[in-house]
């Protein structure tokens, strides 16, 4: 199978998004002088509009690849709560694994810009971990979820933001096991250690030098630390997100290295989600027929990449990743 045609095994794939999810608000303006006030600039306001963001983003991902996804998440009781709702029905995601939260608010980060410059970012949010009752209520819809669906793989998109906790964590990692679903990780530095046994872990550099305490700057280095994060995890894929400088893959104590693709870079925002996503159904597809792990990081790495050339977070869209795979291309795998 050419590799341009292994994402058509993601068609009907279904998916379990547990984390934390948010909206991304833009307000789009130009400054023309400076307040009066204060020393900062006056953004006279040409454009406002929203996006479904964090483990959200992943859900349309999954979406925009064929895939079925079910995300179950807590968020507030709130008006941005009911926006966080309407902008999924908007995206013809499903709501109802959500539980409402009279306790915490639905985190919102807005981006103000001039021009195509950020100047300013402001976020709402409660990062405390879920009550007893927030726990249970979302175990709840997660089991009714699992028990009205038969996922193929279960995605876990931890922002820190307060709904993957360890006790939840370690309940869903015994759910899946139960039912024999792989489970991908996007992690964390507050409960990176929590995420033991997982079938594919993806911390970025950054989260990986703080998780283990090391600096880990030259490529030996880096190898060095992902052999040992792996062995404390004991995960069967550990993926590395290097920003510029690509993605590293570890299995099966074989290094796969992909560096980054020229890209003409305008957000970074929600490329972490993009990977996740393109890397879950890579895993959930090979049940029956394996993807090679260079595969599955080679694909993780054009679409991370493809999605930091449009502003603010988008999903992948797929036939423009179709088109950038048959162009990188060289043959069968």
């Amino acid at each position: 199978m050419r590799n341009a045609e292994l994402i058509e095994r993601f068609f009907r794939l279904k998916a379990l998004v547990v984390g934390d999810v948010m909206i991304d608000t833009y307000t789009e303006g130009v400054v023309e002088r400076m307040s009066p006030e204060a020393p900062v600039p006056i953004v006279n306001v040409k454009k406002r509009f929203a996006r479904l963001g964090g483990a959200a983003n992943v859900a349309l991902n999954l979406k925009a690849l064929g895939a079925k996804p079910i995300l179950c998440s807590v968020i507030g009781n709130d008006g941005n709560g009911e926006l966080l709702l309407k902008l999924m029905h908007q995206s013809g995601l499903d709501t109802d694994g959500f539980a409402l939260s009279a306790t915490r608010m639905t985190t919102v980060k807005h981006r103000i810009f001039n021009g195509d410059r950020q100047v300013l970012r402001i976020d709402e949010e409660d990062t405390f971990d879920l009550t007893g009752e927030e726990h249970d209520d979302l175990l709840n819809v997660i089991k009714t979820a699992m028990s009205a669906e038969r996922f193929d793989v279960v995605i876990l998109q931890d922002y820190n933001k307060g709904v993957l906790t360890e006790k939840t964590i370690a309940a869903l990692l015994d759910l899946a096991q139960q039912q024999g679903v792989p489970v991908v990780v996007d992690p964390k530095k507050k409960n990176f250690f929590a995420y033991q046994g997982v079938t594919l872990f993806k911390p970025n550099a950054k989260e990986l030098r703080e998780g283990l305490g090391v600096t880990a700057e030259t490529p030996e280095e880096l190898q060095l630390a992902m052999a040992t994060l792996q062995s404390k995890i004991g995960c069967e894929y550990l993926m590395v997100t290097l920003s510029e400088k690509g993605v590293t893959m570890l299995h099966d104590h074989v290094f796969h290295h992909l560096p980054a693709l020229p890209r003409n870079i305008v957000d970074v925002s929600g490329a972490g989600d993009t990977v996740l996503s393109v890397a879950a159904l890579c895993i959930a597809s090979g049940k029956a027929l394996p993807m090679a792990p260079e595969t599955i990081a080679f694909l993780s790495n054009i679409a991370g990449g493809l999605v930091c050339e449009s502003a603010g977070v988008v999903p992948i869209d797929k036939s423009r990743f179709q088109r950038e795979i048959q162009r990188l291309c060289i043959g069968n795998d």
